[in-house]
């Protein structure tokens, strides 16, 4: 993995809410780490470093470094809470890694081939069931996100989870607890307002067709009473 992140933590002492309250004012975070054989950890962290962290999609998958008062910690980030209008960071849960052990992480998927793919090209629309996937792993086998090519994806066609190519080491979760959860990730199919103004006119076909038959068998009836049958 390229991609380095490196975060500067202080260990919080002063705990609860008016606590908290001040750390936000003053511009920081409060975390925690947690995990590994160690006692759980509260932290503070600085808002805009941690914010500027969270711009890349690969902060959510990488192995992080935390520096705690001089001490570098391997972590994964865990949990997320921001504010529900405001452009503010207003927690972080961090879990401690083993290198030795695996860890499960969610990464995102990237799609591919979609401007390619048959369905597309006949009118259809891809739509996206998943947009990241929960794997387990050893920390050095952590890929930043898993490819997922659609470009021979047909019109109502769709790929799961055991479409899915992963790298070697990589495990998805939800294949080891049996064939019930391959889940769908990704389909194409007719935009919906086109499906329903071509509904609309079968139905429509329909019942000029049954408004026909209908003149047809009351013209006969009308030829038969004139001719006294």
């Amino acid at each position: 993995m390229s991609t380095s992140f490196e975060l500067a933590a202080s260990i919080r002492e002063d705990l609860g809410k008016g606590a908290t309250r001040r750390l936000r004012r003053d511009n920081k975070v409060p975390a925690v780490v947690y995990g590994g054989q160690a006692d759980p950890v509260s932290l503070t962290l600085a808002h805009n470093e941690l914010m500027h962290s969270t711009e890349s999609e690969a902060f959510f998958s990488h192995i992080l470094t935390i520096d705690i008062a001089g001490k570098a910690e391997k972590v994964v980030i865990k949990a997320l809470q921001r504010h529900p209008s405001r452009p503010i960071i207003m927690h972080a849960d961090f879990m401690r890694v083993n290198m030795k052990e695996k860890l499960k992480v969610n990464v995102p998927i990237h799609f591919v081939g979609e401007d390619v793919a048959p369905g597309v090209k006949e009118g259809g629309v891809v739509t996206h069931e998943l947009v990241d996937i929960e794997i387990q792993c050893l920390p050095k086998d952590l890929p930043e996100f898993i490819e997922v090519d659609i470009s021979e994806l047909e019109m109502d066609a769709s790929l799961h989870l055991t479409d899915v190519t992963v790298p070697e080491g990589v495990e998805i979760m939800a294949l080891t607890h049996g064939s019930e959860h391959d889940a769908q990730i990704a389909s194409i199919h007719k935009p919906r307002v086109i499906e329903e103004v071509e509904l609309e006119a079968a139905d429509a076909e329909g019942e000029e067709g049954e408004a026909g038959e209908e003149a047809a068998t009351d013209a006969e009836s009308g030829d038969k009473e004139e001719s006294g049958e």
